[in-house]
C-alpha cells in the first residue's frame, strides 16, 4: 500500500502520529493509523450516557462539521440555524471545557437551504501546529492562532452560490488551504497560501454539464452543477495529485499547482463523499445523486485527459450512499448507504463479497480503528462492526442527540459531535 503523508505546518509528518488533523483524519481517508509497535490504540467498542463518557460538552447551533483534534485542542465550527452568526468553538482535550467561542462572520441574508438535510455549518476545519482553519464556503474563511484564538487572516470575496447550502471541507497540502468551491454558478478549487491567505492558484472545473436548455435556460436552476465533495491525495506518475469529485465528473489535478491532469465523467451530481485509494493503484468515486455509482478508477503513468473509456476498471450500483465516504481496509471496501446496510466490495476487482443490515438512517461517514469500523446513525446510535469476510456487528452505542457530523479520533477516544453536544468517549481524561 502506498504511503500517503499529511504535510504539518513546515514539514512532513507520519499518519502514524495521534491528531485528527482534518476531515476524515490525517490520510483523509477515515484510518486510524495503526501503532508502529502493532499493539491497540485502546479505543472503546461500548458505551451509552453512562459509561465511558470522559465529558460531554453542549454547543449550540446547528452544525454538522466533524471536529479536528490537535495537542490539547478540539476545533470546531458552528453556525445558527438561519445562517446569520458563524463562529468557532474550541474546547479543552481533556476536560471538555469551552476555551473559545468565537463570532467570526455575520451574514444579513443568508441564501435559503431549501431543504432538510445540510445547514450553513458543514465544512469542517482543518488545524496545524500554528492555526486552524474555519471554512464556510463563500459565506467566509478564516485562519485563527491555536495559541490565543485570534484571526489572522480572512476572506469572503471567493465567489459561490451554493444554493443548498456548503458542504466541500477544507484540506491541507504543503504551505497551502485548498477549497472546493462547486455551486450552481461557478465550480472551482483554490489554493490560498495559509500563513497569509493569498490566493496561490485557482483552477476551473473544465465540466461539460449538458444542461443548457433553449433559450439558454440552465436546467434545475444549476442544481445539477453542484457538489459537496473533499478532495483526496495521491502520489502516481511521479507527483502529488489532486483527486477531486465534482457533479458529472472527476478530476485529478496536480496538487502544487491545480493544474488539470485528467478527468473521469459521469451521470452523477450533489456528490459529498471523498474519493479513497487502493494504493497507489486505484481511485475510489462515488458518484452522487441520480443513482450513486462506485467506480474504480485506475492510476498509472498514462493518466491524462478523459480516461473514463481506458481506465474505469470496475462500476458498482448496488447498495451505495449517496452520502457517507467509503473506506479501505485490508484491500476491502467498507460502504454504508443511508438505510443502514454495510457492504464489502473487493477494492481490485469492485465484486460485492456481502452486506449486513445495521438498522438507522445514516449520512455522516464512517471510520477505523483498533480493527473495528464505527458508523454513527441519525438516531445517535454509533454501530461498530468487525470487517471481514463474516462481517459481524459488535455493539450498539446509543447516545441522546442524532449525529450528522463525522467521528474524530485521537489516541484511544472518539470525538463524537451529536446535533447538540460534543462528547469525548474512552480514554484517559
Amino acid at each position: 500500500m502506498l504511503k500517503r503523508w499529511i504535510v504539518i505546518g513546515l514539514t512532513g509528518i507520519s499518519p502514524a502520529l495521534a491528531d485528527w488533523p482534518q476531515f476524515r483524519g490525517p490520510g483523509g481517508d477515515g484510518v486510524y493509523p495503526p501503532r508502529a509497535d502493532g499493539a491497540l490504540h485502546g479505543f472503546p467498542t461500548k458505551w451509552s450516557e453512562t459509561e465511558n463518557v470522559v465529558w460531554k460538552t453542549p454547543v449550540p447551533g446547528k452544525a454538522w462539521s466533524t471536529p479536528v483534534v490537535m495537542g490539547d485542542q478540539v476545533w470546531l465550527s458552528n453556525a445558527t440555524p438561519d445562517g446569520k452568526k458563524m463562529s468557532a468553538v474550541c474546547l479543552d482535550k481533556a476536560s471538555g471545557r469551552k476555551l473559545h467561542d468565537l463570532l467570526l462572520f455575520e451574514n444579513e441574508a443568508p441564501e435559503p437551504l431549501g431543504n432538510a438535510v445540510n445547514c450553513y455549518g458543514s465544512c469542517s476545519p482543518a488545524i496545524d501546529s500554528e492555526r486552524v482553519y474555519i471554512h464556510f464556503g463563500s459565506y467566509g474563511t478564516a485562519a485563527l492562532d491555536r495559541a490565543t484564538g485570534k484571526v489572522v487572516w480572512q476572506r469572503r470575496d471567493l465567489p459561490c452560490r451554493h444554493f443548498r447550502g456548503p458542504g466541500s471541507s477544507v484540506v491541507l497540502h504543503g504551505e497551502n488551504l485548498i477549497l472546493t468551491m462547486d455551486g450552481v454558478d461557478v465550480q472551482y478549487l483554490a489554493a490560498l497560501d495559509r500563513k497569509t491567505g493569498k490566493t496561490v492558484w485557482k483552477t476551473d472545473r473544465s465540466t461539460d454539464f449538458g444542461d443548457v436548455e433553449a433559450g439558454g435556460v440552465i436546467r434545475g436552476d444549476g442544481d445539477f452543477r453542484k457538489a459537496y465533495t473533499t478532495p483526496g491525495f495521491v502520489t502516481t506518475g511521479g507527483r502529488v495529485q489532486l483527486v477531486s469529485p465534482g457533479a458529472k465528473a472527476c478530476f485529478g489535478y496536480d496538487a502544487a499547482t491545480g493544474e488539470e491532469l485528467w478527468k473521469v465523467t459521469y451521470d452523477g451530481y450533489s456528490n459529498a463523499a471523498s474519493p479513497v485509494f487502493l494504493g497507489d493503484k486505484m481511485a475510489i468515486i462515488n458518484t452522487g445523486f441520480g443513482k450513486a455509482r462506485l467506480l474504480g478508477v485506475r492510476l498509472d503513468g498514462s493518466l491524462k485527459g478523459d480516461v473514463t473509456r481506458t481506465h474505469v476498471e470496475w462500476d458498482v450500483f448496488k447498495r451505495i450512499p449517496t452520502l457517507s465516504s467509503p473506506l479501505v481496509v485490508g484491500g476491502k471496501i467498507y460502504v454504508i448507504s443511508e438505510l443502514g446496510i454495510v457492504s464489502r466490495i473487493d477494492a481490485a476487482s469492485g465484486r460485492i463479497e456481502g452486506s449486513i443490515p445495521l438498522g438507522g438512517r445514516y449520512s455522516s461517514s464512517g471510520v477505523h480503528a483498533d480493527g473495528h469500523l464505527y458508523f454513527t446513525s441519525e438516531e445517535g446510535d454509533t454501530k461498530v462492526v468487525l470487517p471481514g469476510p463474516d462481517m459481524k456487528l459488535v455493539s450498539s452505542n446509543p447516545l441522546e442527540d442524532g449525529f450528522m457530523a463525522s467521528p474524530a479520533l485521537d489516541g484511544g477516544s472518539l470525538y463524537l459531535r451529536t446535533k447538540s453536544h460534543v462528547y469525548r468517549i474512552g480514554g484517559k481524561p
